[in-house]
């Protein structure tokens, strides 16, 4: 499952966010890339010693997001990096590493990106992500945030003109397995909209009950 969420952080927030970005010094992206990435990763990336008020920032939007909430079931967000792209730089096709953090490994169940600056700012720079069959291109509204398994092969296509500023990030969910995060989500959704319609009755009772004991089934 893979969703998006529009406005993330608050007006406020995201300015604080852009102007630090905007006067931050950023290095080679090869830094924070494992082996086979350093082949296919040309980007820069904010300094992580820069980087720690801003990804708090960033994870604090997140969590009190009711979304991704419901949609990725978050143990923890980690490894949250910064990233910029100026012309001709782009990531070659790569699945993210299955578990992150250096000495304090942590799974990656999910990735996510969110969009710092107006798509119309740069030219090229999507995010490719690649189906069985088909490809998907997402080059998304500034403070939009797009959440995708991190199994998921992808790529971000070169930059031609402008600049791509980007916050890139993952997450170890309770729940692991990802058909098993749809059904809870689905059923979060469905009890949602029967209290919106109905009030707590019977049925909305019974749906929070099946969805409280299957967390409790599969959480990891």
């Amino acid at each position: 499952m893979q969703f998006q969420i529009p406005n993330l952080l608050t007006p406020d927030e995201f300015q604080q966010v852009t102007q630090a970005l905007a006067e931050a010094e950023f290095v080679d992206g090869k830094l924070t890339a494992g082996w086979h990435a350093k082949q296919v990763k040309n980007n820069q990336q904010l300094k992580r010693e820069n980087a720690q008020d801003l990804r708090r920032t960033v994870e604090q939007a997140l969590l009190r997001h009711p979304l991704f909430q419901a949609g990725a079931r978050p143990r923890s967000i980690h490894s949250l990096l910064f990233s910029r792209y100026q012309s001709g730089m782009s990531y070659g096709r790569h699945t993210d590493n299955a578990f992150m953090g250096g000495s304090g490994l942590r799974r990656a169940d999910l990735s996510f990106t969110l969009f710092l600056n107006d798509p119309n700012e740069y030219e090229g720079g999507e995010l490719v992500t690649e189906g069985a069959d088909d490809e998907q291109s997402y080059k998304l509204a500034s403070n939009t945030v797009f959440v995708y398994p991190s199994s998921t092969l992808h790529r971000v296509a070169e930059v031609t003109s402008g600049q791509r500023l980007v916050a890139v990030g993952w997450v170890q969910s309770l729940i692991r397995d990802p058909a098993e995060r749809e059904i809870l989500f689905d059923l979060d959704t469905a009890r949602r909209s029967l209290f919106t319609k109905s009030g707590k009755g019977d049925e909305f009772d019974l749906i929070s009950k099946s969805l409280a004991n299957l967390l409790r089934k599969w959480a990891d």
